[in-house]
């Protein structure tokens, strides 16, 4: 694994650990964050394995879009597309006021990135 390619990781391992923490937080969890930084953790994971191939991964944030990317890249790598798009509405809609994330937004946004990142870890731990 090469530097860029463990930075990625670094960083999302990062956002998981943010995730993971508000989420279990004894006091005022931030439910919001916890979308956030799942969808964050499992964007730069994804752009982690494109970078582990050779592909320099677009600045998006649409999980959808990296997935078919990915799938290039990876053919025997596939996703619900429907937890891809979950993540990515949850990581965006809970940002800006007008909207907050309740608890169960947050454990599963927190479910569904938890499944990716072993996912998308495997792909670069298998080489």
């Amino acid at each position: 694994m090469n530097g860029t390619v463990r930075e990625w990781f670094d960083k999302a391992e990062g956002d998981y650990g943010v995730a993971e923490r508000e989420l279990h937080a004894g006091e005022r969890p931030n439910y919001d964050a916890v979308c956030y930084h799942a969808q964050q953790c499992v964007e730069k994971l994804m752009k982690a394995v494109l970078v582990h191939r050779g592909v320099v991964p677009p600045k998006v944030h649409d999980l959808s879009h990296l997935a078919k990317l990915l799938k290039d890249a990876c053919p025997s790598w596939d996703w619900s597309k429907k937890d891809l798009r979950w993540l990515t509405r949850a990581g965006m809609a809970f940002r800006y006021p007008g909207g907050s994330a309740t608890c169960e937004h947050a454990r599963k946004s927190l479910a569904v990135c938890t499944e990716l990142r072993e996912s998308l870890l495997k792909l670069v731990g298998s080489e």
